[in-house]
């Protein structure tokens, strides 16, 4: 198969121990297009992938996010293959990812890593809290896919350039997840393997900061996606609290006759902002409804 129209897309920083071993695997499969951004490097990364025969592109800011948004608009390939540089996905597993967006059958394909993760590749931590953030995802999006934060992916360059991304760091694959959703991108799954990174390399994923960013950006952008669930759990809390204090006030005055005034505009309050946020949930997901219905009818004329 012939792979002239798919730019190779390896996000790098630090990676000198494995970006050589993947580029010169991707060439011998026959891709000539090798794009390598590098996130300023202070290791041999840079010299490496140029040796093995890729392309440079230096991002002017810092994060994985920020160097994805700088170079989607430098590539004028018509497909586009992203793939991680530091040794945990196989180049072998690109055909198959490729094989649906080239024969059009989608506009993103996500390589699901955890039907064949090798020893050691994922912590059972990591696993954990991966399998937590998908389900966090399908509640939300009702979308029900498996390993939304794979870095090996699939698109088409049209499709990703519809995209409005934003975030800077590790957050970019939820959210070119999400935004695909909103945007009604035809999006795929296939089966790849997870294998542990190479002797020497060091992963740059903090679970607990970077997982927390990656649930509060899916939350975030539930506001236009699901408003409903948004501002009906904000809601839920602000009545929850009410309810509670309320319990309090109204225990004092039935039994020791003991008023709180001010907690009882308090607890009136919490209730009134909680149902009004519940409305506002309400009426945002009508409105929501509406324009998924609007994009859709615009994609079925222009086609």
């Amino acid at each position: 198969m012939s792979y002239k129209d798919v730019c190779v897309l390896i996000p790098t920083l630090n990676e000198e121990e494995s970006i050589e071993p993947v580029i010169r695997e991707f060439r011998a499969l026959g891709f000539e297009n090798i794009l390598v951004v590098d996130g300023h490097s202070t290791d041999g990364t840079v010299a490496k992938a140029k040796a093995a025969g890729a392309r440079i592109f230096i991002q002017s800011g810092s994060g994985k996010g920020q160097a994805l948004k700088e170079v989607f608009e430098e590539i004028d390939e018509e497909f586009i293959l992203l793939i991680d540089g530091d040794g945990t996905y196989l180049p072998t597993d690109a055909a198959r990812i490729l094989e649906p967006v080239l024969r059009g059958k989608a506009d993103h394909v996500v390589g699901n890593r955890l039907g064949n993760v090798q020893g050691g590749a994922l912590k059972r931590l990591n696993m954990f809290g991966n399998k937590m953030i998908n389900l966090f995802f399908a509640t939300i999006y009702r979308v029900h896919l498996t390993d939304i934060l794979s870095g090996y992916r699939a698109f088409t360059t049209e499709g990703i350039r519809r995209l409005d991304l934003s975030t800077p760091g590790f957050e970019i694959e939820s959210e070119i997840t999400i935004e695909s959703v909103k945007k009604g991108l035809r999006i795929i799954e296939v089966p790849i393997t997870y294998r542990p990174r190479p002797a020497g390399t060091k992963t740059k994923l903090h679970p607990f900061r970077d997982g927390l960013k990656i649930i509060l950006t899916i939350f975030r952008m539930a506001k236009t996606e699901n408003p409903m669930f948004y501002f009906g759990l904000i809601g839920s809390f602000f009545g929850l609290a009410g309810f509670l204090i309320g319990l309090f006030v109204a225990r004092d005055w039935l039994y020791w006759r003991i008023e709180h005034i001010p907690l009882t505009i308090l607890t009136a309050i919490l209730i009134i902002v909680g149902f009004q946020l519940f409305l506002i949930g309400m009426q945002g997901d009508m409105t929501a409804s509406m324009h998924r219905e609007m994009i859709r009818e615009l994609h079925r004329k222009r086609k």
